[in-house]
């Protein structure tokens, strides 16, 4: 079914507004995969914070005017389902390599982060990205790593001397 003119715009408002927030974008080929199967990928792509949709490849275009994700436009062609990732720059990746694993007919086309055009063969480096609460992990782990070896070196000339105390309490006792 034709959308109007009006309806057009609004889409296209959607998308840009979207893909102004986004922090990073896939475009997928979907040719040949059932409807079952593509409302499964939209339920992940929802429980996930993953903006998912089908729009026309001259309304994409427009769309990502003047976004990051203008970096899109040349490898629209085809029937493609774009996904943006709204909360977790890695997370349409992971979605998108799990489905693709198990569906054939869904084959990733581009990855756009930063305004920069990765092909499809750096979905693996998207997707292991890590969350926000990993990536806090980590950088909560490196921060406290310098702190707590200056204590255990602190610590280190006392515990040593309780050790020699014990060692010669020991040797006496026997």
């Amino acid at each position: 079914m034709a959308l109007r003119l009006d309806a057009k715009k609004a889409l296209v408002a959607e998308v840009n507004e979207v893909a102004s927030k986004a922090l990073s974008a896939v475009a997928a080929e979907y040719r040949g995969l059932s409807a079952g199967k593509f409302d499964v990928l939209r339920q992940q792509a929802r429980s996930n914070g993953i903006y998912l949709h089908v729009i026309k490849n001259t309304l994409v275009k427009r769309a990502v005017e003047g976004t990051e994700f203008e970096c899109l436009s040349p490898v629209m062609v085809g029937p493609l389902v774009l996904g943006f990732s709204l909360e977790d720059p890695g997370a349409v990746g992971r979605v998108i390599k799990d489905f693709a694993k198990g569906n054939d007919a869904l084959v990733v086309k581009a990855v756009a982060i930063g305004g920069t055009l990765y092909g499809a063969e750096d979905l693996d480096r998207l997707a292991s990205l890590p969350t926000k609460e990993q990536a806090l992990a980590m950088l909560m782990g490196v921060m406290q790593a310098p702190v707590s070896k200056f204590v255990r070196t602190l610590a280190e000339p006392t515990a040593q001397f309780v050790r020699t105390v014990q060692a010669v309490a020991d040797k006496q006792a026997a």
